[in-house]
């Protein structure tokens, strides 16, 4: 091997029977073959052209290499891909497909934009773009199941979660937070559920100093979702579900003065709620002697608190004692409020505990998505990442989607990735098509086929 081709080249004398020779010269090959299928979600959400539409372009006609839609692309695409740095298109540039994925020739098309380009790109929105580009990636996710359902949806529900995003450095209004004990951003996910479907959809993803309130920001989230989806589903009831940090006055008295709207939101125990669940606490520690398990006991109360609610609202408890081995007995009460009329138990184990599905999507944004990577210096730079990684993560949903009669059906995001878009193509360019050769021992081609005639292929 010549001198500075290690990265190129790379020689396995003594593995097999002969020499194997590894080399880094294919000039039309990439490892992303399989991201064909993730513009064809794309192109039926409409997606990257509705984000573009809210950005403002100063930039000189004369001078410009990248239109802002493309620049989108690039990252949402790439994001898509496990390439949520910046820094990474340092090599992608020319990659054929990535290319393609922008609308470029693969071969002859010029490169997509350096790692400086898109710095400056994720820099320049302000704040009034950042929230049209905000409602449209809200307006993308609403319409498209707005068509898959005809319109028709029984109940709708509205998921807010707040979740942790540590940071490391000097970052725009990373506070130290002692909850989460570390200096961090507090980004709220909102999510919508249609009717009993197991999966709950990504709609707005909002980045928020590290020190903000629980409920910031709530108010003007779900007064916009509703507004939404009452206009998408004017016959679906709403309801919304919210955790302990979202029990304000405010967020309830809004949630009171909403027509048509349910919720559930969990409410933090104190001495009167305690008190007022002690005779079913115990029945549960009798019964747990008794049985030596974990037992519960449902009831419900009406409850006001001195100064800061304006009238009594119902409260549903889950008065439990949790036994763990080798552990003494432990109570673990429960408060939910709520203005559904059912019954205790019936909210909290059929409605209430489907929250916890959130959480794995939650586990999918930062582990699969990679979303708490805001490591630029300026908030609202970093608030642009937040929203692109979103955009991406609804296009990986929008493949899940069309995977439901195959054993992909509830894959995770990281899952997808590496069973249909991580594999090696060779693209060839001829007058007239483009053809993505992929390797022919590929172990989830039905899987991929029937993936790719739903999104708009044909055989052929």
């Amino acid at each position: 091997m010549t001198e500075h081709t290690t990265t190129d080249c790379l020689l396995f004398p003594d593995i097999f029977d002969r020499p194997v020779v590894a080399k880094f010269d294919q000039r039309q090959g990439s490892s992303d073959g399989g991201a064909i299928l993730l513009k064809a979600a794309e192109r039926r959400l409409g997606l990257t052209s509705a984000l573009a539409a809210g950005l403002r372009d100063d930039r000189q006609p004369g001078k410009v290499q990248h239109e802002l839609q493309e620049l989108i692309t690039q990252r949402v695409m790439a994001i898509a891909l496990g390439y949520e740095d910046a820094n990474d298109a340092a090599r992608l540039a020319c990659d054929p497909v990535h290319k393609l994925l922008v609308g470029r020739d693969p071969v002859d098309g010029e490169d997509l934009a350096s790692q400086p380009t898109l710095s400056r790109f994720e820099n320049a929105p302000d704040r009034k773009e950042l929230l049209r580009m905000t409602e449209a990636l809200a307006d993308c996710v609403m319409e498209r199941h707005r068509q898959r359902l005809h319109g028709r949806a029984r109940r709708i529900t509205i998921d807010l979660d707040p979740t942790d995003d540590p940071t490391h450095g000097q970052q725009q209004f990373t506070f130290f937070n002692s909850h989460y004990d570390s200096y961090c951003y507090l980004p709220m996910v909102c999510f919508l559920t249609f009717d009993e479907e197991a999966e709950q959809y990504l709609v707005a993803a909002v980045l928020r100093p590290g020190n903000a309130p629980g409920s910031a920001g709530a108010i003007g989230i779900l007064r916009r979702l509703i507004a939404r989806v009452g206009e998408a589903f004017p016959k679906a009831r709403i309801r919304v579900r919210l955790d302990g940090g979202f029990a304000s006055p405010e967020v309830l008295y809004f949630l009171d003065c909403e027509p048509k709207v349910e919720y559930l939101v969990n409410l933090a125990a104190n001495a009167v709620l305690k008190r007022k669940a002690e005779a079913a606490m115990k029945r549960a520690r009798r019964a747990s002697e008794i049985s030596g398990q974990t037992e519960h006991v449902y009831g419900e109360c009406r409850y006001a608190t001195r100064k800061t609610w304006p009238w009594k609202r119902r409260i549903i408890y889950k008065a439990e004692v949790v036994r763990a081995a080798n552990k003494e007995p432990k109570d673990n009460p429960r408060f939910v409020v709520t203005n559904l009329k059912q019954s205790p138990q019936w909210i909290y184990e059929k409605t209430y505990c489907q929250r916890g599905d959130v959480e794995n999507r939650i586990k999918e944004l930062h582990e699969g998505m990679q979303i708490g990577r805001t490591s630029c210096s300026n908030f609202l730079a970093n608030t642009f990442r937040v929203l692109l990684t979103a955009a991406a993560y609804v296009l990986m949903q929008e493949m899940r989607l069309h995977l439901s009669p195959t054993r992909h059906a509830r894959a995770q995001v990281s899952t997808l990735r590496e069973h249909f878009l991580k594999l090696g193509a060779q693209v060839i360019v001829t007058v007239r098509r483009i053809v993505l050769h992929l390797p022919e021992a590929f172990p989830y081609r039905d899987s991929f086929h029937r993936l790719a005639l739903s999104l708009g292929g044909q055989t052929g």
